[in-house]
């Protein structure tokens, strides 16, 4: 099966590393330690399991560099060292093949070196990576709308329509009815989400609740037209900002005190938004990367 192997790093440039030169793979292998709890009682048999947590990962790619002459075979060296370069923080390595697209987020762990191995054509060299989040990503969020207004039918502003002319042209269309989504994760594990709330007019202390279990996050705020509210549960990277015109605003200290950073559990997660007041007037739309232990 053919695949594509991508590093992108934190400056966007980018080593596409396929099976035809210059950049050829030749292998690809990952690798990662569980960690396993347990406990142990006077006279016990054996322990009991407590739980575990997963190690970071590492990854290994085997590839060769081909090129026409030694000059040309150095220039594909130092590109390769200059996207790796570890001072530039992590960046992502995207995996792709015949069936999946994936990615993690990983930095270099050792300064790949190169052998020569063809009369000056080929040299050979390992890539070793290390990812601190051992899960791989789907490499875009999938998004769920709860509320939103549907456009059903349009008059134009031009008047091609038939219809007498409306400046600006008007849009038809109906709410839906349904304060429910169900969304399936069908990742290896949790995961966060980002959660959007769009006012369309007036409207107090958006919350959405997880209907399985109870849990909610409920923002204690007023919002006005255009006002998009964003929460982010995901791990590492949790926050709370309002955007209105353009600005970003930080609003983390208007969470209610008894909310819970939601995640998604592997398999159905069912979600029911609310608003104190002017809950015809909000959007949601929820936005989510599953995560897998592989590719």
């Amino acid at each position: 099966m053919s695949k594509t192997i991508t590093f992108i790093n934190s400056l966007g440039e980018e080593l596409v590393l396929t099976n035809s030169a210059p950049f050829l793979l030749q292998s690809f292998t990952q690798s990662g330690n569980v960690n396993i709890y347990s406990s142990k009682s006077m006279n016990q048999d054996g322990k009991n399991y407590l739980g575990n947590t997963l190690d970071i990962m590492d990854i290994s790619l085997e590839v060769a560099l081909v090129g026409n002459t030694k000059e040309e075979l150095q220039r594909y060296k130092n590109k390769v060292i200059k996207i790796l370069n570890p001072k530039n923080g992590e960046g992502w390595l995207c995996y792709k093949n015949n069936i999946n697209e994936r990615k993690v987020k990983c930095i270099i762990n050792k300064i790949p070196f190169f052998n020569i191995v063809n009369s000056n054509r080929v040299y050979n060299g390992l890539i070793s990576l290390t990812a601190n989040n051992p899960f791989w990503t789907d490499l875009i969020e999938d998004k769920e709308e709860i509320a939103l207004w549907k456009g059903d039918f349009s008059f134009s502003e031009d008047g091609s329509d038939g219809f007498e002319l409306v400046v600006g042209g008007i849009e038809i269309g109906h709410r839906e009815l349904s304060l429910i989504v169900n969304i399936l994760n069908s990742g290896d594990v949790e995961c966060g989400m980002r959660i959007e709330f769009k006012a369309l007019a007036t409207l107090t202390n958006p919350n959405i609740l997880n209907v399985n279990t109870g849990e909610y996050i409920k923002i204690n705020k007023g919002m006005v037209a255009g006002e998009v509210i964003s929460i982010s549960t995901y791990f590492g990277s949790k926050k709370v900002d309002s955007i209105l015109d353009g600005v970003t605003t930080n609003i983390f200290n208007y969470i209610d005190f008894q909310s819970t950073f939601l995640q998604l559990d592997v398999g159905d997660n069912l979600f029911r938004y609310n608003s104190d007041t002017g809950i015809d007037n909000l959007e949601v739309s929820i936005y989510y990367q599953q995560q897998y232990l592989g590719v």
